[in-house]
Formats: C-alpha cells, structure tokens, sequence
C-alpha cells in the first residue's frame, strides 16, 4: 500500500477550498461566502464572479463577520467564513462560542495559512493552538485534510453537514495524493497497514508521514500510516484496531503538541488500549519567520523527525 502512495502534483490546500466551495455553490443555493477584506487569499475570486449576489465582504471586522454569519444560519442560509487561521479563531474566539457554538448554527468557520508552513510572515500569524481551541468547543466539528483533493472534499462535504464545523488548511503549495471520494466526515482513512508502529498524521503532515514510513521501511520497520483529517468526531475505532495491531504510536500534527491531535489520541489510548505515544508537533512554543521547509526542520516536523519518534516508540514497548 506504501508504494500505491503516490504525489500526483503539487497544489495549495487553500485553492482546494476555493474549488470546493464554488462546486457546493452551484449544487447548493443557501451557500453564502464571507470575508475579512482576504477574498483573494482564501481563492474566492470564481465564487465571487458566479455568485456576487451571495458573497459578502466584512472588512477587516472578524468579529462582525461571525455575527453576520450566525445571523444568517436562521434564515436557512449555509455561511462560510474566511480567513487567516489566526483570525478564525484567536480574534474571535468569544464570538465564536456565544454566537455560533452553544447554539449550534450551522456556520463553516474555513480558515487558511494554518501552522508554521505559513512560512515568512512569522509567529503573529503561524497559529499553533487553533485546534485545541476548537476542538474544546462543544458541538464543533473539526477537520483537518492533507492536500488539495481533501480539502475540496471536505469543503463540498461539510454543506450537507449539519451544525458548526471548523475546516483549518493552508498556504504552501503540497503534494496531492488522496482521492476526492475516499473522504468521510468523522472517518479516518487508512493509507498504509504495517505491524510496528502507528503513525496517526493530520494535515501536511500526513505526506510527511508518508515520507517517513518509506524511510522507515529501509530500515526493516513496518509502518501503519492514518490520516486523521476529523480530528472531532476522532475515529475511536480506527485508532484502537491500529494501536491493539502495533502495540505503539506517532501522532504528527503541524499544531502545538499541547491540546491538538496527539492529545486525542492520547486520551483514547489511555481510556481503552495503554501504549507507548511519540508526539511530532510544536513543543510549547511560538513560530518565526522562514520557509516552510526551514521551518518544519527547524521544529522537528519534518519525514525524519517522524521517523525517529517511531523509533523511540518501538523501543519503549
């Protein structure tokens, strides 16, 4: 299955939204695009153009855009709200969990330039606890797709999903190596089965993942590789079936280690199967500026830092 992993080009997360989300227009009339003054960086330009009439430009106001937002949902329509992952969610995280998540409105909070591959613009932008911060939020879905397909999928997927969803992508351009139809909200998908160790990945970190089993298998080591793009509803199933098989595991996460993915695998493993956990992330600690690839060197979130935390697992069974 290693080996059926296959890049197929390379593509920003954030124009797979963009092609998702016009799709879902044109299927769905209630769908309703906002911004804060970043239609272009969120690639919005075609719904713009098909659908001014259902695009609304907030300005620099996230705030105001989450109320206009829940105030739209009660009118039967669907709105998306874009911008920079920082924004989505640290800026207006009151009007967040009052206006839309304990009322449950079916608001798509979308949010783009998540993590350190947002690259130059440095730590006052490369939000590192978003996950955390969403997933503690009753009702809020979240998810997390690892290239342009998924992303597009999740985008269509969550219109017909009801109540609040958080759909976190990025800026870089990353290799596409997942089929548009294998996604299902709340699903994990397996990409590799191995007899080792578990490597449960989220968002770019799932071809780094990739990347890292393949190194991992010149070195004789099996590796289970799962792309947990729902990171809420976690797949409780999938993690315990792949965890009882290897009896270790790697969780990799383009987020702080503290309140993200690894935590949840964490507390499923603790509640239902005890094993040995490595956790790949951020260690408590802000970005800087830089390219992607510097940076997810930098701060261990590269193939081979994946590859020595399986290691280190291995040997603590």
């Amino acid at each position: 299955m290693l080996d059926a992993i296959q890049s197929t080009g390379k593509k920003d997360t954030r124009s797979g939204f963009g092609d998702g989300i016009l799709e879902a227009a044109r299927k769905n009339k209630n769908i309703v695009a906002l911004t804060a003054d970043l239609a272009g960086s969120l690639k919005l330009n075609g719904f713009m153009k098909e659908f001014p009439e259902r695009f609304i430009q907030c300005g620099i106001a996230e705030a105001n855009m989450i109320g206009v937002a829940a105030g739209l949902t009660i009118g039967g329509k669907i709105p998306y709200t874009t911008t920079f992952a920082n924004f989505s969610t640290g800026r207006v995280y009151d009007q967040i969990r009052q206006s839309i998540a304990y009322s449950g409105k079916n608001v798509k909070i979308c949010a783009s330039h998540a993590g350190l591959t947002l690259g130059e613009d440095g730590a006052t932008h490369q939000i590192l606890e978003d996950i955390g911060l969403m997933k503690m939020l009753p009702g809020m879905t979240v998810i997390v797709p690892a290239d342009y397909n998924q992303t597009k999928a999740a985008t269509m997927a969550i219109a017909d999903f009801q109540g609040p969803v958080y759909l976190r992508f990025g800026r870089p351009s990353w290799p596409i190596f997942t089929k548009e139809e294998d996604f299902i909200i709340g699903k994990a998908q397996l990409l590799a089965e191995g007899s080792d160790v578990s490597i449960f990945a989220c968002g770019h970190m799932v071809w780094n993942a990739v990347e890292a089993a393949k190194m991992l298998r010149d070195k004789g080591i099996s590796a289970e590789i799962i792309n947990i793009h729902t990171i809420k509803p976690l797949d409780a199933e999938a993690v315990v079936k792949s965890i009882q098989k290897t009896k270790c595991a790697v969780t990799a996460e383009e987020h702080n280690i503290i309140g993200g993915l690894g935590d949840s695998i964490a507390q499923v493993a603790a509640s239902k199967h005890p094993i040995p956990i490595e956790f790949v992330g951020t260690k408590d600690t802000f970005g800087e500026s830089g390219t992607p690839a510097e940076l997810l060197v930098k701060y261990g979130l590269d193939p081979q830092s994946i590859a020595s935390a399986a290691e280190r697992a291995i040997a603590r069974k």
